[in-house]
């Protein structure tokens, strides 16, 4: 009874073992006929060295050169405006005429009241000659001479002060004043800004303060006009380091002819430094960046074709499109560009360039 039970045993053991070895060589065999993947494409680019001019940059606000809320040091109620809003005027300009009948009409009557003191000053004076008043009285009507005229050049200033001008050229903004409104002191009229030239303010890191200096060029631009670039100096460097970010604040003086710059709005600067350095650059689109470090694929000549290896590169400054690369590439190594995820060491690759990744150090951006 062991015996056959043994034997039999032995037959389903050999029989799992047969079916076994069937269904291992049916794998290989699946295995080995199945497709095998294809090259990955990709496009690529050649490292290439190009001149870079070191820069500063930083982002900054624009202010008028003068700028004031004009406003009124006397009430009094307006008669007329001689300006219309947006308007460019002159220093000097009438902007606002406010009712001053009272005050002419007090300023004569103060007039004729010194045209009197000096006539009884001047008749004093030929009765002094004979004897007929004395030096005291003579003294009485200079003090009371120089009192009236006092008092007309006190009045005088009022009635000026009724006619409020331009203290200097600019362009006037929207104002809220219409004829016939009364004002009291202080009452803001419109606001007056000289934009031509203006000022922009910006803030660099201290360790940059000695690569800049008061009439070094600076150029702007403003989103409000894409590229478009303008030009100026630096006028001041703060003397004093803010404490609490080490920043120094600097300010440049540029030219504004058409007006397109107004107070307020913010600007990136940038100021040339140096002479221009020699850069290998890539795309940005060519660098993968990850926790352990950035990466590139380099197009390298395999057994069956071309193949990608990965290689860990370290990278510098920016401009636009591209990032200069310290290390990791040579000039003329071919880099992939695009369609690095799907990529590792040795996977074969196919490329094709009919389609390229921006690759501009000055991009401008295109609203669609």
């Amino acid at each position: 009874m062991t015996k056959r039970m043994l034997i039999m045993l032995g037959g389903v053991l050999a029989l799992v073992v047969l079916l076994a070895g069937g269904f291992f060589l049916h794998i290989q065999k699946l295995i080995a006929s199945s497709p095998k993947p294809g090259p990955q494409t990709v496009s690529t680019t050649k490292a290439q060295k190009l001149e870079w001019q070191p820069q500063l940059n930083s982002v900054g606000s624009l202010s008028a050169v003068h700028g004031v809320d004009i406003s009124s040091e006397v009430a009094g109620q307006v008669r007329s405006l001689h300006f219309k809003s947006g308007q460019d005027v002159k220093a000097g300009d009438v902007l606002v005429q406010l009712n001053a009948d009272a005050d002419q009409a007090q300023l004569r009557s103060l007039e004729a009241a010194a045209e009197l003191s000096a006539t009884t000053l001047k008749r004093d004076r030929a009765q002094l000659a004979v004897q007929g008043v004395s030096q005291a009285q003579v003294d009485a009507d200079e003090a009371d001479l120089k009192s009236k005229k006092a008092l007309v050049a006190q009045q005088a200033a009022q009635v000026a002060k009724k006619t409020i001008r331009a203290p200097f050229s600019g362009r006037v903004g929207i104002s809220p004043v219409n004829p016939g409104q009364y004002l009291n002191p202080g009452d803001k009229i419109v606001t007056l800004q000289t934009i031509d030239p203006i000022y922009v303010d910006f803030n660099l890191p201290q360790r940059q303060i000695g690569q800049i200096r008061a009439g070094q060029p600076v150029s702007i631009k403003s989103d409000a006009f894409g590229q478009e670039l303008f030009h100026g100096k630096i006028n001041a460097i703060n003397p004093k380091i803010d404490p609490a970010t080490r920043n120094v604040q600097v300010q440049a003086t540029i030219a504004n002819p058409k007006g397109k710059l107004i107070p307020g709005m913010f600007a990136n600067t940038s100021i040339a430094v140096g002479s221009k350095q020699p850069h290998l650059t890539l795309p940005q689109t060519a660098i993968t960046y990850n926790p352990y470090g950035s990466t590139v694929f380099i197009v390298k000549q395999g057994k069956n074709g071309l193949e990608a290896q990965q290689a860990f590169v370290s990278t510098g400054d920016a401009r636009g499109d591209q990032v200069a690369v310290l290390s990791g590439v040579k000039e003329g190594d071919e880099v992939v560009t695009t369609g690095q995820l799907k990529l590792k060491t040795g996977t074969p690759i196919a490329v094709n360039n009919s389609v390229q990744p921006a690759n501009s150090p000055n991009p401008t951006p295109q609203e669609q």
